[in-house]
């Protein structure tokens, strides 16, 4: 079964993915730990590294039943059909997000824009991993069109 993404309401992606997996659902939303700072206190807030975004594993036909849920909205389209995702891509973001990674940013990717092929030599993401200057390296998710980008 192919890994479909699915675009949510702002803000509703951990919302959705528990209402997804209470229906049976497998769905999964790649999480990062941020330092929020307000007038009094910093705090450790977990946010969605796919802003919007979660991962659902579904068979074609299944694919209405995540309208069910409050806050979904629709899926991703790359190239007129349903952007896929691929199991190995899934097993970099839970690994990023496991190892609580230091990610800095996301980007999507831009028509046209370049990025040097570079072999970090990690067994779990050989080909993922894309650029690396300075303490930053790149990961792309291709399917998705978008960089991940860590410091190492």
């Amino acid at each position: 079964m192919p890994w479909y993404v699915l675009i949510t309401k702002p803000k509703s992606e951990k919302k959705v993915e528990s209402r997804l997996l209470q229906l049976d659902v497998k769905a999964y939303c790649p999480t990062r730990i941020e330092r929020r700072q307000w007038s009094d206190r910093i705090k450790k807030v977990e946010t969605p590294l796919l802003p919007s975004m979660i991962l659902v594993n579904l068979e074609d036909k299944e694919r209405d039943i995540v309208f069910e849920v409050p806050g979904a909205l629709r899926y991703l389209f790359w190239m007129g059909k349903p952007a896929k995702v691929s199991e190995h891509e899934i097993d970099v973001l839970k690994e990023m997000s496991e190892n609580q990674a230091n990610i800095i940013s996301v980007e999507q990717l831009k028509e046209g824009s370049e990025i040097d092929i570079t072999n970090l030599g990690s067994e779990t993401q050989k080909g993922v991993v894309r650029k690396i200057s300075g303490n930053q390296c790149w990961v792309v998710l291709k399917n998705l069109g978008y960089v991940v980008k860590l410091r190492i």
